[in-house]
């Protein structure tokens, strides 16, 4: 069976299979009559969309196959990803729909599916949903006009979703004398991140906040942090924050322009979180890709770091197996599962900020400590993907490399996911000693599985 779904959903430039206006209907007939196969009744189902110039006919496409399959459909409009999964939890709906890309250009486009838990479509129903597809024969009507909310319904489930975030993450935070500047990617948030804010008193410059349909993520948000490092010297504010295009991760700029990516996040809030008592396990998830340095950061203050594949679904995945209160990836994307099974950009951010407030410290300052060792990562084509431990003369050059590397340093071999690559990163504290010996590793992979 050929798949249609990846670990963040549906992807794949808008208008061609599998984001062509038919498909897209068969997945919301799909989804529609699976949800009402398992519930034994009419599902209810929310969408949300961010600013690319295809999110209107996608979302219509999808309202269309769903309701002729019976469904009860509401859109929140532009909203970001986690929104949407709180209004599916909030609303109690059967299903949650994003329309996003991320941090893509504007030409992708994306189907996300959430279940009321928060989390994203179990693995069996994104299988039936693409059998369908593969199988249709279903011929829907004419795609008819907008009909997806009653007037007025978009902007109130998006004051909801903000009401949960000043009310309920923000409660006792208080941003009076406060400067903060806000890259919204042009995206999902643009609206709403302001307003948040400036609820709280902060005074907030937002930059890159006026959508098109093609500027959502172009040369801004978390992908391109430098204007925002000039704007936060230039407003000589406390913090600055980096969103993407559905902001489910964020980046922040302390008040000296420097860049603080979510390893550095994770520090401030894994010793935050702990002081609070509030650190399960004093263990923290993240990923393979996350640098030692944060490793090394942690067990320093006796916390533990524990890794996962690449991917929030992991993370999350490893956050409900263990009962533990923190996790993320180097993006910025960070998951709370006490407050939300979604990464959250506006949560992480409330989060920090309440931690600044409550340490009574500048960010620069909570984040000394933590330092990023220096990283290279090296891809070499392969003619086949060979498990690297069956190779004597691979298993031979990593473990020497590892040995030489000592608990200063941490090497990680894979093979990409998509591409016939075999991925040499290595981290240490010489950058001149860990290329040579990333070269080295690359070398022996060339000369036994290069193409």
């Amino acid at each position: 069976m050929k798949k249609l779904f990846g670990t963040d959903g549906i992807r794949g430039e808008a208008g061609l299979f599998p984001l062509d206006a038919p498909t897209i209907k068969t997945i919301g007939s799909s989804l529609a009559t699976r949800l009402k196969e398992k519930l034994g009744k009419s599902p209810l189902i929310v969408i949300g969309r961010d600013t690319r110039e295809s999110g209107e006919w996608i979302e219509q496409a999808l309202f269309d196959g769903a309701s002729h399959a019976g469904a009860d459909v509401r859109s929140a409009g532009v909203i970001s990803t986690p929104g949407v999964a709180f209004l599916t939890r909030s609303l109690v709906a059967d299903a949650g729909v994003v329309l996003s890309a991320s941090h893509n250009p504007f030409q992708d486009n994306g189907i996300k599916i959430f279940v009321p838990s928060g989390r994203k479509l179990d693995e069996e129903t994104e299988r039936l949903i693409e059998r369908d597809v593969f199988e249709s024969t279903t011929r829907f009507p004419p795609t008819t006009a907008t009909g997806a909310s009653e007037p007025g319904d978009e902007d109130g489930l998006r004051e909801c979703y903000l009401d949960f975030l000043a009310n309920e993450i923000g409660k006792n935070l208080s941003l009076s004398g406060f400067r903060i500047v806000i890259d919204c990617a042009n995206g999902a948030a643009s609206n709403i991140a302001p307003q948040l804010f400036q609820r709280f008193g902060a005074t907030v410059t937002a930059i890159n906040n006026i959508p098109d349909g093609r500027n959502i993520n172009l040369d801004c948000g978390s992908l391109h942090t430098e204007s925002l490092q000039e704007e936060v010297q230039k407003q000589n504010a406390a913090l600055g924050v980096a969103l993407d295009g559905d902001a489910d991760r964020s980046l922040f700029v302390d008040g000296k322009g420097q860049l603080v990516n979510g390893d550095g996040t994770l520090w401030v809030l894994a010793k935050y979180l702990r002081n609070q008592g509030r650190l399960q396990g004093d263990t923290v998830v993240a990923t393979v890709m996350s640098n030692i340095g944060l490793e090394l950061a942690l067990k320093s203050q006796d916390i533990e770091l524990v890794r996962t594949d690449v991917g929030d679904k992991y993370v999350l995945e490893e956050l409900l197996r263990t009962g533990t209160s923190l996790g993320g990836e180097q993006s910025g994307h960070i998951i709370f599962p006490e407050l939300s099974l979604a990464g959250d950009g506006l949560i992480t951010t409330l989060c920090l900020l309440s931690a600044m407030n409550e340490e009574g410290k500048p960010l620069h300052e909570l984040t000394a400590g933590f330092q990023t060792y220096p990283q290279i990562l090296l891809n070499v084509k392969v003619k086949e993907k060979q498990p690297f431990d069956e190779v004597a003369t691979i298993r031979k050059a990593a473990r020497h490399i590892e040995t030489q590397l000592g608990s200063r340093g941490r090497l990680l071999l894979r093979y990409s996911g998509t591409e016939p690559l075999a991925r040499v990163m290595i981290e240490g504290e010489s950058q001149s000693e860990i290329e040579s010996q990333a070269q080295e590793l690359a070398g022996v992979i060339r000369e036994t599985l290069g193409s």
